[in-house]
């Protein structure tokens, strides 16, 4: 017998162990059937389970069930991402607290440390999945630093170069000083910080007195000042294009140049070009071809390398002794210092408080700093026309499809893509250097000394490149790497191209397109065919969820509390295309009431004898009560799965809730609970066979979602051997007899006693009340169904009669119309009718006086331009929910002549 009380903790564990022993979640490459492929995206190996985990990994799993019920051959492909920088940054921290520092140790006695750590806690999060009931092929996981997936890398990294599509440049770069490596676009987050808009006095060469004006947010940088810009049509400024401007403190002597990238609506209008040190500058030095000087060092402190030999005493302006007292400086001092000086020298105009977005590094936490430095690079450009295409064509779609654009716009201004990190951990580059800097990029270094051999035409001493290559460059080929490429395995040649990816929309870019570049390049074949992006999980007004605001919510903490399958199914309930998922305690709490009600109903038909019949032939079914919940199942079905095909989770979720909830447990129990508790006969055993064909269909249909408690259930009744639900089939329709007559009986008795309780529940009739049920212009049919559900009608509505009205209409009734008839409920002498109405006219203007205050709030442009998105959607839904209220309340004010 089912336990009276739900507890997922007593058998969750036991349930996946079973699976996974059973090799329930295992590919089958020798498989006839049809395959379908997911890739995970690797999360890093120093991570922990956090909601966005939660979100992607659920759907994932959801679609991955869905499609192995299907017959599919079904390969979740499991492994997690070295994480260059998150793990070398954990490490050290580990060593620091031991007293230990990296750079003494070495790298090889690092690295040691590193794979130690890996080993002994590296799997924190694969752990944790098992506890979402993430149903991954475990014994084919990977890890972007194994051996096999090393190769892979090697091989394209040569490859490439090879190509000319890998190369050295000198270029800008994030800098993270704190960390002293290059950092992608995705490691960098921009800060509102409050400084201030320097406008410094440049004087005009050869002109005593005169100036330009230039405004800065980072006078620090302005010792690696090449030109002055200013726009070419800015009548203000155009007479001094082409002479030039000594460089205060420097001494050197710069062109002001002509270039669209002044803007005259900012500041003066002129601008200083510090190419080494702004990403936008560097572009202008480009076109101009400027000198591109470095003024802070890899800890960003002032050095003067560059700019030592233009370093000269111009009067009132330059100062190279100041500049070498400033040498090895941080430059937030130097930045004093600097200001300090060109205030004593009277070049300093005016200070502005300005308020502006700076980039900081996300691990580091310290401003970065562009820095031209010499780094790989991938040829972006070019590999991104396959993928462009492939993505027009339609051979990869994006669902929802506006992502499309997203990519497009991307990929379409993509710039080189710097590969490289210069930190110890990672995919070391394989390149090697000879005494001159010649490069020899092999895949070993064996092969390395041959090609020096032959290039040199002796032995000579090589010394390999110290940088280790982007995360992104290794996790770019997981969908064929992980699959034994570059051995042409039967896992790649079934596998690849993978079905759909599931994936937020904030790494299309660095994660999703550059997939699909490696993909096409060396697979020749786009690595999924559909791009399914999901929107953010949010906190229940929708603000992204911080430590800081202290709404971030625990994935593992809700599992503890309310199942695996609650927050299971309450993402799959909120995720709706191009939307987030707003969370709260209460959505799955609200959930697992949902689970409860199935366990509940599982338990009442067990109680009832209810038993798995394989026999029981659904379309020999003869009662309209079991026709119908037959006929109800079916288009359930076809609901669920539709939803599926479309990536509608949400949709999915809402069609199998309101057949469960509303459809099974509150109508059909109910009118099958007399039949039930009554003497057997083919009445009975019929309203048991459908029972047991209905709930077997529902554990089936509801298992992606709500794997755990589905199964215990399966098993727990017998409808297959243990830990089997996982692999047995989808449902489909069944044939059910005169279905449309069963669903035409039953749906006007539903409604029927759906408008009796809505009107008793408007207008406050006591539970405890009973009363006739008046109606009138009834169709025949009508009362026949009355009269052959007449039990049920009295028990679920709480009626005595339901009697046929001919004359006129009595006073004090509360009316609802129902297909052709009217019916009323007599309240004379129930409730204080005049109270009544008095008490929903109050309401109804509390409501109305609730709408129109917050829909003048929306109506003022400025509110709604001002505030937060998330305030402005909360206040809509107030509206919404408002007017709502006021429809409800007329419709009761109706039924009593209110």
């Amino acid at each position: 017998m089912l336990d009276k009380v739900l507890t997922p903790g007593a058998f969750e564990a036991r349930l996946y162990e079973g699976w996974e022993r059973a090799g329930a979640f295992a590919a089958d490459p020798d498989s006839a059937a049809r395959p379908f492929t997911i890739m995970i995206p690797p999360p890093n190996v120093t991570g922990s389970l956090h909601m966005g985990h939660a979100l992607t990994f659920t759907l994932q799993d959801t679609l991955i069930r869905w499609r192995r019920m299907q017959g599919r051959d079904a390969l979740w492909q499991p492994g997690t991402d070295h994480a260059g920088i998150a793990t070398q940054m954990v490490v050290e921290r580990l060593l620091a607290s031991r007293g230990l520092d990296r750079r003494q140790m070495g790298r090889e006695a690092f690295l040691e440390q590193v794979w130690a750590w890996k080993a002994e806690s590296g799997g924190a999060i694969t752990r944790q999945l098992r506890r979402l009931g993430a149903s991954l092929d475990w014994p084919r996981e990977r890890f972007t630093m194994d051996e096999g997936l090393s190769a892979a890398v090697r091989e394209v990294f040569v490859t490439l170069h090879r190509q000319g599509l890998i190369y050295r440049d000198r270029r800008l770069v994030n800098w993270d000083p704190k960390l002293q490596t290059a950092i992608s676009d995705l490691e960098v987050e921009s800060r509102e910080v409050r400084g201030s808009l320097w406008h410094l006095r440049y004087p005009i060469e050869g002109e005593p007195g005169r100036y330009v004006v230039v405004a800065t947010t980072r006078p620090e940088t302005m010792l690696g000042d090449t030109a002055v810009a200013v726009h070419p049509e800015d009548g203000r400024l155009r007479h001094l294009i082409g002479r030039r401007a000594v460089l205060p403190l420097v001494g050197r002597a710069i062109p002001i140049l002509a270039d669209t990238h002044a803007d005259p609506e900012k500041g003066s209008g002129a601008v200083k070009i510090t190419p080494a040190h702004d990403f936008n500058d560097f572009e202008v030095g480009r076109r101009h071809g400027l000198p591109m000087p470095s003024v802070l060092d890899a800890e960003a402190r002032i050095w003067l390398e560059e700019i030592a030999p233009e370093m000269r005493a111009v009067e009132g302006v330059a100062d190279p002794a100041f500049l070498r007292a400033l040498a090895g400086q941080d430059r937030f001092a130097a930045r004093k210092a600097i200001v300090a000086r060109l205030e004593e020298l009277g070049l300093v105009e005016k200070v502005e408080p300005h308020t502006h977005q700076v980039p900081h590094g996300d691990r580091g936490g310290v401003p970065i700093e562009p820095r031209l430095t010499w780094q790989w690079y991938a040829d972006a450009a070019t590999l991104a026309k396959p993928a462009i295409e492939a993505v027009e064509s339609g051979r990869t779609a994006f669902v929802p499809k506006q992502w499309e654009n997203t990519f497009f716009a991307w990929m379409r201004d993509i710039q080189p893509w710097c590969i490289s990190r210069q930190l110890w951990w990672g995919h070391q580059i394989p390149a090697w250097y000879g005494p001159d800097g010649h490069v020899f990029v092999e895949r070993t270094e064996a092969e390395a000394q041959a090609a020096a051999r032959a290039h040199y035409g002796k032995e000579v001493p090589l010394r390999r490149d110290e940088d280790v290559l982007d995360t992104w460059f290794s996790s770019a080929l997981w969908p064929f790497s992980t699959l034994g490429w570059p051995e042409r395995t039967r896992e790649l040649a079934r596998y690849y191209p993978g079905d759909v990816l599931v994936t937020g929309f904030d790494i299309i870019f660095f994660w999703v397109a550059r997939m699909m570049m490696m993909g096409l390049h060396f697979m020749g074949e786009v690595p999924f065919r559909t791009v399914y992006i999901h929107g953010l999980v949010r906190d229940e007004r929708g603000q992204k969820m911080s430590k800081s605001k202290g709404n971030v919510m625990d994935p593992l903490e809700l599992i503890e509390a309310y199942g695996a399958d609650a927050l299971r199914f309450t993402i799959c309930a909120l995720t709706g295309p191009g939307r987030d998922v707003k969370l709260s305690r209460k959505r799955v709490e609200d959930h697992r009431a949902f689970v409860t009600k199935i366990w509940n109903a599982a338990r009442f038909l067990e109680m009832n004898g209810v038993a798995p019949d394989p026999a029981w032939d659904p379309a020999r079914a003869r009662t309209p009560l079991a026709r119908w919940i037959l006929d109800a199942a079916n288009r359930a079905v076809t609901e669920a799965t539709a939803a599926l095909e479309a990536y509608r989770f949400d949709e999915y979720a809402a069609a199998c809730y309101r057949f469960v909830w509303n459809t099974f447990c509150d109508w059909f129990i109910e009118f099958a609970k007399p039949v039930l508790a009554g003497p057997d006969g083919p009445e009975k055993e019929e309203a048991r066979g459908a029972a047991q064909h209905v709930l077997g269909t529902i554990l089936r249909l509801l298992h992606p979602a709500i794997p755990f408690v589905t199964e215990e259930l399966w098993d727990r009744f017998g409808y297959g051997p243990a830990f089997s639900l996982i692999r047995a089939s989808w449902p489909g329709a069944v044939p059910v007899a005169e279905a449309e007559a069963a669903r035409a009986e039953l749906d006007w008795v539903v409604s029927l006693v759906s408008e009796v309780r809505s009107v008793r529940n408007e207008v406050n009739v006591p539970p405890s009340v009973t009363m006739p049920l008046l109606v009138k212009d009834a169709a025949p049919e009508s009362l026949a169904r009355a009269g052959r559900w007449i039990e049920a009608i009295r028990r679920l509505g709480r009626i005595s009669e339901v009697r046929p009205l001919d004359g006129e209409v009595p006073k004090g009734v509360a009316q609802a119309v129902l297909g052709e008839a009217t019916v009323m409920l007599p309240l004379e002498g129930v409730i204080d009718i005049p109270a009544e109405r008095a008490r929903l006219a109050k309401e109804r203007g509390r409501a109305e006086a609730e709408a129109r205050k917050i829909a003048a709030k929306l109506d003022n442009a400025d509110f709604v331009a001002r505030a937060p998105e998330e305030v402005v959607e909360e206040n809509r839904e107030r509206l919404a929910a408002a007017r709502a209220e006021m429809a409800r309340l007329d419709a009761a004010l109706a039924r009593i002549g209110g």
